[in-house]
């Protein structure tokens, strides 16, 4: 007995550590940028305080970005009858041309969309007025409906239901506010470490190493995401609470269908000329931003990695919510 009393007591040594070291990881501690990076490990999950959005690190690497001129001829309408039957519409390609990007440094990303319940800390922390009207699909409304807003936008939600309603503009809003509540401000004066992705960086992590059109496959398959003709129970119908339907290679779930996503990116109509070191595009149409990854409302086309949505900054729309990054090392 004392030998294995002696063999469990060696056990816990490093079980205690690694238990301490999830307590430092998820508690609020005050680090530079530039210790954060070297404190995590890519694909560790870590809050910056107890009610921050959970986040994952991501490593630097270069992928290829938007789809091949191969990809771009396969004919996604053909995964359900619905297109077989719309002869003649095709979705407009904008994720092209192809082009190689290299992610230089590491960052963390938020491991799900924000949730409603997160979206309304904030409110409640802050008193912003967000019950701006909604742009509704689906639901119990049609079309622009001035009863709708973030807490009602048309069907039920749970506060693990990613937000939506929300406008680009909110959305920095939120990020703003999460700076100030986390205390950290960037060596380069900007006002803390957490932003919107860059359309590049989203792509980095909804693709997660995979060169297939999503990052469980080509195929839609069934019950992989939301969305119209997904094989979901809430396909076409709702959101649903986030994480439910697993996560890709890195660890983020919902990274395609549920919400579609902001990015900072200005909106062009392509990718001539796009930045090819995974920065923000400031150049095009800035009155409008991307949006990625599709949503419980979209086509089977739309919800790949590739996939791009131009919506203006301050429109509201029941299918559209964000996730945050947090720059790891300072600029």
């Amino acid at each position: 007995m004392s030998s294995v009393h002696q063999r469990l007591k060696e056990i816990s040594k490093p079980l205690s550590f690694l238990c301490a070291l999830a307590m430092f990881t998820f508690s609020h501690v005050q680090l530079s940028n530039k210790a954060w990076a070297a404190a995590l490990e890519p694909w560790q999950a870590f809050r910056d305080c107890p009610d921050c959005p959970e986040m994952v690190t991501l490593p630097s690497g270069s992928f290829l970005m938007g789809l091949s001129a191969k990809e771009a001829k396969r004919d996604s309408r053909q995964e359900s009858l619905l297109y077989k039957l719309a002869e003649g519409w095709r979705w407009p390609r904008q994720d092209q041309p192809q082009h190689p990007v290299k992610i230089a440094q590491p960052f963390g990303i938020g491991k799900y969309p924000i949730t409603r319940g997160e979206f309304a800390l904030f409110v409640k922390e802050t008193g912003f007025s967000t019950d701006q009207p909604c742009e509704v699909v689906g639901g119990r409304y049609s079309g622009f409906n001035s009863a709708a807003n973030w807490h009602n936008p048309g069907f039920e939600q749970t506060d693990r239901d990613p937000v939506v309603c929300v406008s680009w503009s909110e959305a920095h809003a939120y990020i703003s506010w999460l700076n100030k509540k986390i205390g950290k401000r960037s060596a380069s004066g900007e006002e803390g470490p957490y932003r919107l992705p860059s359309e590049a960086e989203w792509e980095f992590a909804a693709r997660a190493g995979t060169r297939t059109i999503r990052w469980w496959g080509d195929a839609l398959g069934t019950d992989n995401a939301v969305c119209t003709h997904c094989g979901s129970p809430w396909d076409n119908k709702k959101t649903v609470q986030v994480g439910l339907h697993g996560a890709n290679a890195f660890g983020l779930a919902d990274m395609l269908g549920n919400v579609w996503q902001w990015t900072a990116d200005c909106w062009n109509a392509d990718y001539k000329g796009a930045p090819e070191d995974g920065s923000t595009r400031l150049t095009g149409n800035c009155a409008k931003r991307v949006m990625r990854g599709g949503s419980w409302r979209s086509d089977p086309e739309t919800v790949t990695s590739s996939a791009r949505l131009p919506v203006i900054v301050d429109e509201h729309w029941n299918f559209s919510g964000f996730r945050v990054v947090k720059d790891l090392e300072d600029k």
